[in-house]
């Protein structure tokens, strides 16, 4: 059973919410160790000081900021966490927005919402987030860092999405981007429309496997039973200039 991995409390107005953070997400990511090729024994990373040349025991590493060359000022872990101050512990709902005006692209990692007494205080936050379509919008401090925070409605549950902060998205202005200088004719838009349609499909996440990995542990159980591991031949895509042409055999694709 997933553990919480911080505990603090809501607080919005004069009301508060004690509640837990739970991960909302794991990774399935085949990992990989180094390891030496002539006999097989884990390669490991050792904190070699750059000026001793020898190795430094973990407690005697600390944080520093690089304010000149070869210039550091050092905090250690108590200093950079008064720099939360009070708000350690609290996330503060600051204003209530409509979901939908959060662009996907500030969401940086989410989190479930769990409740830390009989939920009574709980309940109420959900269902007022529920009932008015509204999501909280706080910051709250969280493993040394500041984080702007999405509180809203879930499954039955509350979820907490970290986001990034306005300054951390690049824009797409500042792109060395080439831009089209002829527009696409209504012929090409329209039949790009009949295609999108003609694919559209209810949004079911079960519906898409990660076939990458699949496919990476197969080649590992093949490659531990001593198997030959061969490299498949890629089919070259045929790439055409004539956009209406491609357009057309994928309708007609698409349709059959």
């Amino acid at each position: 059973m997933p553990k919480s991995i911080w505990n603090g409390t809501i607080s919005f107005g004069l009301a508060h919410v004690p509640i837990k953070l739970y991960s909302a997400t794991e990774s399935k990511t085949v990992s990989f160790r180094e390891v030496h090729l002539s006999d097989g024994a884990p390669i490991e990373h050792r904190r070699i000081c750059s000026k001793e040349g020898k190795e430094i025991p973990y407690k005697e590493v600390v944080k520093g900021f690089e304010v000149a060359e070869d210039e550091y000022v050092v905090l250690e872990k108590d200093e950079v966490k008064a720099a939360a101050g009070a708000r350690g512990k609290v996330i503060e709902i600051e204003e209530f927005v409509p979901g939908d005006e959060i662009d996907p692209i500030f969401v940086e990692k989410t989190y479930f919402v769990g409740c830390r007494d009989d939920g009574d205080a709980y309940k109420v936050f959900r269902e007022a987030l529920e009932q008015t379509g509204r999501v909280g919008i706080g910051r709250f401090t969280f493993h040394d860092r500041e984080y702007l925070a999405a509180v809203r409605p879930l499954d039955g549950v509350l979820a907490l999405h970290t986001l990034r902060f306005h300054d951390e998205i690049i824009d797409p202005g500042d792109l060395d981007v080439t831009i089209p200088r002829k527009g696409p004719s209504q012929r090409e838009v329209k039949m790009a429309e009949q295609l999108v349609e003609s694919l559209h499909e209810k949004f079911d996440a079960t519906d898409h496997e990660d076939t990458y990995r699949e496919a990476v542990l197969d080649l590992i159980d093949r490659k531990a039973k001593g198997k030959k591991i061969e490299r498949p031949e890629f089919e070259e895509r045929e790439e055409t200039d004539d956009l209406v042409a491609a357009l057309q055999a994928s309708l007609k694709g698409g349709k059959s």
